[in-house]
């Protein structure tokens, strides 16, 4: 039986190894349809997903024992305004640039949590996530210019992204910690898809025939299936039984997944760079995840009172 750390580590890289493929689909999708319109079909395939899992495994959803309120500010900060932004930003940067801004998730994470939720970190630990991040840096080839020259709008809106994620990886962890995975994975989608419909009405109708089109149908199975019904799975165990600052750590691991999808279905070749940068992340990765016992115990104990 594998160890509780093995378990978490093996959800980790299978999700930045889904999450990874994402960036190029929504790349793709945005010919065919608005950032909203991305937005709802994901969730929508999501749900249903989460539904049939659901029904399988028998699991009774008591909604009047639910914290709604909480549930519906996590749909909001983790699917509906993040995922928009993103497919915003993907109409104006490149999808690796856009890759590289996620992963400064751990780093919003980690001060969100400093700043409003009392966690407490180890100097060891914000040098993994900066060694982390200078990985990235290494994988892509990027420098200053590069990055001062991609469009202002995009950039920014993939920051404001970041940090959503951050505030709602801090805000699961506090206030969903005895709701099961399953009914905050589906209530998120919900949310999401809820929210893009609406917005979808008021700025840009969804042009629903696009579905039928077998990319846009096998992008949004990608994105929804995969990319939001098993993967959040994945992402609020890892939130659960680990912690929130390590759960956002699979924002390095997702550009380096990008790269490895590009090798296997564009050809692309693995650069020296792709071998360095590795090397980094993944040290930074284990920096940045290790919390003492006592640590964790105590902030346990704060969520409690």
């Amino acid at each position: 039986m594998m160890s509780k750390q093995v378990r978490l580590y093996t959800a980790l890289i299978t999700l930045s190894l889904i999450w990874g493929v994402s960036f190029l689909f929504i790349k793709v999708l945005l010919d065919y349809t608005t950032p909203f319109g991305i937005v709802f079909f994901r969730c929508l395939f999501g749900v249903v997903t989460l539904l049939l899992i659901l029904w399988w495994s028998r699991e009774i959803v008591k909604l009047k024992e639910l914290p709604m309120r909480s549930l519906i500010i996590v749909g909001f900060l983790n699917a509906a305004i993040p995922w928009a932004l993103i497919a915003y930003s993907e109409m104006k940067i490149s999808s690796s640039m856009a890759a590289v801004l996620n992963a400064t998730t751990p780093i919003w994470t980690s001060v969100i949590g400093v700043l409003f939720f009392a966690i407490h970190l180890k100097l060891k630990q914000w040098v993994g996530i900066l060694i982390g991040f200078f990985g990235i840096t290494i994988l892509l080839d990027l420098d200053i210019a590069a990055l001062v020259s991609e469009d202002f709008v995009g950039v920014g809106t993939m920051l404001l992204a970041t940090v959503c994620y951050g505030l709602s990886s801090q805000y699961t962890k506090r206030y969903l910690k005895d709701v099961s995975i399953k009914i905050i994975s589906l209530m998120t989608l919900s949310v999401g898809a809820v929210i893009s419909l609406v917005m979808s009405v008021i700025f840009e109708p969804i042009n629903v025939s696009v579905i039928i089109n077998p990319l846009v149908f096998g992008s949004f199975i990608a994105l929804g299936v995969f990319g939001s019904g098993f993967a959040y799975l994945l992402f609020y165990y890892c939130i659960k039984e680990g912690s929130a600052e390590f759960a956002t750590l699979v924002t390095y691991l997702v550009p380096i997944s990008a790269m490895i999808w590009g090798f296997i279905i564009l050809d692309e070749a693995i650069t020296p760079n792709l071998i360095v940068g590795l090397l980094f992340i993944f040290f930074g990765v284990y920096l940045a995840s290790m919390k003492k016992r006592s640590i964790i115990r105590k902030t346990t104990k704060s969520y409690m009172t």
